[in-house]
């Protein structure tokens, strides 16, 4: 069958970027991949390449390949990289990607953020919706790199008028792969400890990695511009997460909590982070449902059973 256009996938060695290329594959489409890190048994229709995005070897591939659409899903979430070099990797990053595809004639570009650029905070509306400004870096400093980068990405609707653009701000993925940054925070096995403040339950969105790809493949498919909140299933409170995963709750009031995450075997979040545990952050996704015709297929106890079946493999 014919092709149906070349893809590329910056950070394609990554358990959701995987699971899309092969989406792609399926679905008639050329994917190549560009990572610093090994995919070390892709299939044979996959093309990779072992480059990081700043680097002049990432530059070569887009003048070569010539993609049609670009998804940038290179950026890093976790707290083990020092902030300097997240601002390169996740700033810096987006902003090589973007101007390799403004270079090199590509049609349309996927940015894949997270709706926790919004931040979390006791005075904010329940509905977030794509029209509010990211707060984040008011109540979490950390996340400064990943608001940057998701306003630059958006910043290419005005600059490059001539590429489909779309920033699609994703709710916590949670499935098999046991990556993404709730599924770090609850551990990858169970009975893990996990910290909450005491007399806070807030909700949480999730949604299933399967679901999140299709997300993102409605997106090529519909040459989507714009920015867009993705979620699925209705929020469900905190405590339940850790209920319907087997992971044991310590509630404890919030100045012993830093105190408690440093000395005790639990999952450990920046002082600064300690508001999203506190307060919800909930998205609207009424505009992308539109947009694209998507429906999410897994509903909330499916989604945590995803992640616990993976997670007793680890027991």
């Amino acid at each position: 069958m014919k092709s149906k256009g070349k893809v590329l996938i910056a950070g394609i060695s990554g358990g959701l970027a995987k699971a899309l290329a092969l989406r792609l594959v399926q679905e008639h489409y050329e994917v190549i991949g560009i990572d610093r890190r090994v995919w070390s048994d892709p299939p044979e229709q996959i093309k990779l390449f072992e480059a990081d995005i700043r680097k002049r070897e990432a530059e070569d591939v887009f003048r070569l390949e010539k993609p049609d659409v670009v998804i940038h899903l290179a950026t890093v979430t976790h707290f083990n990289t020092s902030a300097q070099e997240r601002y390169k990797i996740n700033l810096g990053g987006t902003q090589s990607l973007f101007s390799h595809c403004q270079s090199y004639g590509v049609k349309q570009a996927i940015f894949i953020g997270r709706h926790t650029i919004y931040g979390a905070a006791a005075d904010t509306p329940l509905y977030r919706t794509e029209e509010e400004p990211p707060l984040a870096t008011g109540t979490h400093p950390e996340l400064a790199d990943l608001v940057a980068a998701d306003l630059y990405a958006a910043s290419a609707l005005w600059r490059f008028p001539k590429m489909n653009t779309s920033v699609l701000r994703l709710v916590y993925t949670l499935g098999p792969t046991l990556r993404g940054t709730l599924a770090t925070f609850l551990g990858n096995k169970t009975r893990s400890l996990v910290p909450m403040v005491m007399g806070f339950d807030p909700l949480y969105q999730i949604m299933h990695e399967s679901d999140a790809v299709e997300a993102i493949f409605l997106s090529i498919k519909h040459k989507l511009r714009g920015i867009y909140n993705v979620a699925g299933p209705p929020p469900v409170p905190f405590s339940l997460v850790c209920e319907y995963t087997h992971r044991k709750i310590v509630s404890l009031p919030e100045p012993l909590l830093p105190f408690a995450m440093k000395h005790l075997p639990m999952s450990k979040l920046p002082i600064n982070a300690l508001n999203h545990l506190k307060y919800p952050i909930i998205v609207d996704d009424q505009a992308f449902r539109s947009a694209t015709g998507f429906v999410h297929h897994y509903q909330e106890r499916q989604v945590l059973s995803s992640f616990l079946e993976a997670s007793q493999f680890f027991d």
